[in-house]
């Protein structure tokens, strides 16, 4: 089994903006040296919590400190941007760092509608015309003939001796036929949706052999907390929880304190829906940890995993990390 990393780039309670990016250079240098097989960049908009709005700068940072890991984005959210343009800068980036570049896509408006409306006007037209947007940018990285006419003009350069590899990311039937009619790998959101998740993929896996002959890539994006011991892990998902639980009406905008999500009690409509976030999060020491991981795989007979692990304290999420790869001898 493969693991990933999909770093969101959170910035906790009391944590300055610039830690979380030089944490996430950290992270990614430790992650390289662990035998994680991918660091994937989310794309976040006015997030307080979440730092990031621009992968692609944060993937040149890091590929310019690292040699081997995979690098990619997680995602970028299509229907804010030219097919084009997302083509010209993943075919450079490519250029920089030959064989190492992921291109994951995504619908998401990452943000508020504010932001969406002030990142691309109409985002809900923008939305409509994603498919072919994703065929449009598809085959710009591939050179190959585009439906419009004007696009057989103009070519995505610079032109990598190693294209970009696409994922199309979703939690939906209706995303995983989409990655299948563009030929495209597929991760699944298991994180953020599990329902009918086996379904999908499995169905996904199936007709994607049927109409192109070849067995496609599959990852399952889970969120983990792992720690020494199961109290400790528990500790720590419970400060996420309230955070990432409760952003219908976020109480807490940032991931707050052990000692304040400790001694945090809500109501108990509030208390079901942090229990219902902590049922989406594989919690525990690092066997208990490998063995829910092992058993997700079965179930979505995966390849890969990747890993979403946000932490009040850095160093729990480094932890976290380090624990996990030792315990599935990843090196």
């Amino acid at each position: 089994m493969k693991l990933s990393i999909l770093d969101q780039v959170p910035v906790p309670q009391g944590a300055e903006i610039e830690m979380a990016f030089s944490e996430s250079v950290k992270l990614a240098k430790e992650a390289e040296n662990l035998g994680y097989n991918r660091y994937w960049i989310a794309e976040h908009h006015d997030f307080t919590g979440l730092a990031c709005p621009n992968p692609d700068t944060l993937i040149t940072l890091i590929g310019s400190q690292t040699n081997k890991i995979k690098l990619g984005a997680g995602a970028v959210l299509l229907p804010h941007y030219s097919p084009y343009k997302i083509a010209e800068t993943y075919n450079l980036l490519s250029v920089l760092f030959p064989g190492r570049i992921d291109l994951g896509i995504g619908r998401a408006p990452g943000g508020s509608a504010e932001a969406s409306i002030a990142l691309s006007g109409n985002y809900l037209e923008n939305v409509r015309l994603y498919p072919e947007s994703v065929k449009t940018l598809n085959n710009f990285i591939n050179n190959q003939t585009q439906e419009n006419p004007l696009f057989n003009k103009i070519k995505a350069a610079p032109l990598p001796k190693t294209k970009p590899n696409l994922w199309l990311l979703g939690t939906s039937e209706k995303s995983a036929e989409l990655a299948i009619d563009n030929q495209l790998n597929y991760v699944f959101g298991h994180f953020m949706s599990s329902a009918n998740g086996s379904e999908i993929v499995t169905k996904y896996k199936k007709d994607f052999y049927t109409k192109h002959k070849q067995k496609p890539k599959v990852i399952i994006a889970v969120s983990v907390i792992c720690a020494e011991t199961t109290e400790k892990a528990e500790k720590i998902a419970r400060a996420t929880a309230l955070w990432s639980g409760l952003s219908d009406s976020p109480i807490f905008e940032q991931i707050p304190s052990y000692k304040e999500a400790s001694e945090f009690k809500g109501s108990p409509e509030i208390e079901e829906k942090i229990n219902n976030t902590l049922n989406k999060v594989v919690i525990g020491n690092p066997k208990i940890v490998s063995e829910k991981l092992k058993k997700l795989t079965n179930i979505y007979q995966a390849e890969e995993l990747m890993i979403v692990t946000n932490t009040y304290d850095y160093k729990d999420r480094l932890e976290s990390f380090k624990l996990l790869a030792k315990e599935m001898q990843l090196s």
